[in-house]
């Protein structure tokens, strides 16, 4: 993945620069120290990811990355900047994720990794999480300070706790304030209601099994969480396992 840094401060850029050198599978492209520059670049060096300052003097980088979702073929927009109150400004502009500085290797590289999943047709849609055939891809969520945008590919379960909902994925938990029906209208087929509390993505079940008290619990492929089963669910549940 070719990776454009835009940045007004040339200690931050070489900062990106080192990072990305140590990232055998992301290749840096190119850099610059203004929005307008930023533009003129992306259109000659066709980069798959920029790493994109917001505070910058004249275009700042949410005109910037507005401005990139209107082309043909836009990058995927991560937003590195050392103020935290931006994010949702970040995201109406699109960007699939949003950095604090002093960034770390590791995230650094976890959201590179993330937008290297989506093909370059799909980037400029998942701020709305409406991927090229409108089906939903993705799951926003705030991160400590950060909002991002988790892959539905990732994602195990889904369970509600009063009003919130925790969203179990392969990098851990986090919750969000969707609710579960609202989820399971917009995902259709793609989660398997197990209780009134909890959904499961389907691709990811491995099957069931017994648990105490005569109940029964969903396992999953690649983690070792279970997910208790109501009794009401439960003949829909066996019938969807016989299917697949």
């Amino acid at each position: 993945m070719r990776v454009l840094i835009i940045d007004d401060e040339p200690p931050a850029r070489a900062r990106l620069r080192e990072l990305l050198n140590r990232l055998p599978d992301h290749e840096f492209c190119g850099e610059a120290g203004t929005g307008a520059e930023a533009l003129r670049l992306v259109q000659r060096l066709n980069p798959d990811i920029v790493l994109l300052d917001i505070q910058m003097p004249g275009l700042d980088g949410l005109e910037t990355a507005r401005q990139l979702t209107d082309m043909e073929q836009p990058p995927a927009v991560v937003f590195t900047t050392a103020h935290g109150d931006y994010a949702l400004e970040a995201f109406d502009a699109q960007a699939i994720a949003y950095l604090l500085k002093p960034i770390r290797l590791e995230r650094l590289e976890q959201v590179l990794t993330s937008a290297s999943r989506v093909n370059r047709a799909q980037l400029s849609r998942l701020a709305a999480d409406q991927p090229v055939d409108g089906s939903r891809t993705h799951v926003r969520a705030r991160i400590g300070q950060r909002q991002e945008l988790i892959p539905l590919a990732d994602v195990f379960y889904f369970q509600a706790d009063q009003k919130y909902v925790t969203v179990r994925y392969r990098s851990g938990e986090v919750l969000i304030e969707e609710s579960l029906k609202t989820l399971e209208q917009e995902l259709g087929a793609r989660v398997v209601r197990v209780h009134r509390n909890a959904l499961a993505v389907a691709v990811h079940i491995a099957g069931l099994e017994k648990i105490a008290d005569r109940g029964v619990a969903l396992v999953f492929h690649d983690i070792p969480d279970r997910l208790e089963v109501s009794r009401r669910h439960l003949p829909a549940l066996r019938h969807f396992l016989k299917q697949i």
